[in-house]
């Protein structure tokens, strides 16, 4: 077990869900846990750069700007329950996708016609130059880059179809590689940088987490907090509207438990592997197969804690661009909830770090099966 335990925040895309990400932050900073790596994709990738690129008392604050400034202030009528909150959930949405998000995105007039060429970072339905220009000004991109705290955000190559990483500790980061990693087709453009055009790595994988456990450095312990936006499991589908946002929950969630798991087998193979170097006899040590092998066994003990995001009761396929104010507060409450119900958990009080082994804490995944009761599934 070495002397350190770096404490990681991975965060998955998901648009206006992102709010939960922000609570999230905002409780494990209370709780003092200050991450200091951060990795990112897409809404993620956004929330990452704003608390990277701001001093530790200025994060929340700036959080909370950003968020504010992109949603709409008109409350609901109501309470966000049954039919009612579906329909102002909706409304909402489908004011967001006619009239943009201020500070975020804004609608092109006129719209691009379907089979008319543009030059490539014209080839969107919305313009996010109002997001490029938000992040110059609430975000110290030298601050990135003097990697006192590390970033990584993920996008795809458009013309190879493979995942990248862009890492303060390997090259400068701008603004561009932030709106890179949000570029969802085809809402919002690719960005192109360094003469090659990248979409939102959602596209390829939507949870960083794995990023973070090949290029950590093994003598360093790793505790990672780890919140998604989607959850993997859910109800059987009623209605129409129900089976879309099911689906759009399957496709984003990239099965996150299931991941971990796998994630966890491996990270525990490697760890056997080093076990068994001490076991090797002398003759096999230069063997090609075994040295091949030994590459692999130096691993540091991990905690990797689940933090999903869970439906709302009047949440519908929208959800991810649903911008209204009234959401996105109970969007961030719900993220300061579950990190405050994780960090209050018995199992999390009595824990202790984990020695070249993968352990993991999913210490509200009892609310699943409540919902699962309620479903009836």
């Amino acid at each position: 077990m070495s002397d350190k335990e770096k404490i990681a925040l991975v965060l998955q895309g998901g648009g206006a869900l992102g709010a939960y990400q922000a609570g999230a932050f905002e409780a494990l900073a209370a709780g003092g846990y200050c991450p200091e790596w951060f990795a990112g994709i897409s809404i993620g990738a956004i929330n990452a750069a704003i608390i990277c690129g701001n001093p530790p008392e200025k994060r929340v604050l700036r959080l909370r700007s950003f968020w504010e400034q992109i949603t709409s202030g008109s409350p609901a009528p109501f309470a966000l329950d049954g039919f009612f909150g579906t329909i102002f959930a909706e409304a909402s949405a489908n004011f967001a996708a006619t009239f943009g998000a201020p500070g975020f995105f804004r609608p092109r007039v006129p719209p691009p016609a379907l089979a008319w060429p543009y030059p490539p970072t014209e080839l969107s339905y919305y313009d996010t130059q109002p997001l490029r220009q938000t992040l110059s000004e609430i975000v110290d991109f030298d601050l990135i880059n003097s990697k006192r705290t590390r970033l990584s955000v993920g996008a795809v190559n458009i013309q190879t179809g493979n995942f990248k990483y862009f890492d303060n500790t390997e090259e400068e980061i701008g603004p561009e590689h932030i709106l890179a990693s949000g570029a969802l087709p085809p809402g919002f453009p690719p960005v192109e940088i360094n003469g090659e055009f990248f979409w939102d790595g959602g596209l390829v994988s939507n949870t960083p987490l794995q990023y973070i456990l090949d290029y950590c450095d093994p003598k360093d312990d790793l505790c990672v907090f780890q919140v998604d936006l989607f959850g993997a499991r859910g109800p059987t589908p009623a209605t129409l509207l129900d089976a879309a946002q099911r689906e759009k929950d399957i496709r984003y969630s990239s099965r996150t438990r299931l991941n971990t798991d796998l994630s966890k087998r491996a990270h525990d193979l490697r760890a056997a592997l080093k076990r068994l170097s001490h076991k090797i006899p002398p003759e096999l040590r230069d063997d090609p197969d075994w040295l091949a092998l030994d590459d692999f066994g130096d691993v540091p003990g991990v905690t990797i804690v689940q933090l999903i995001h869970r439906r709302a009761a009047y949440e519908t396929p929208s959800k991810d661009y649903e911008f209204s104010r009234t959401t996105m507060q109970d969007h961030w409450k719900a993220g300061a909830a579950d990190v405050t119900a994780t960090l209050s958990h018995p199992e999390w009080l009595s824990r202790t770090r984990p020695e070249e082994e993968v352990v993991v804490f999913d210490c509200t995944k009892e609310l699943d099966k409540r919902d699962d009761r309620r479903s009836g599934s």
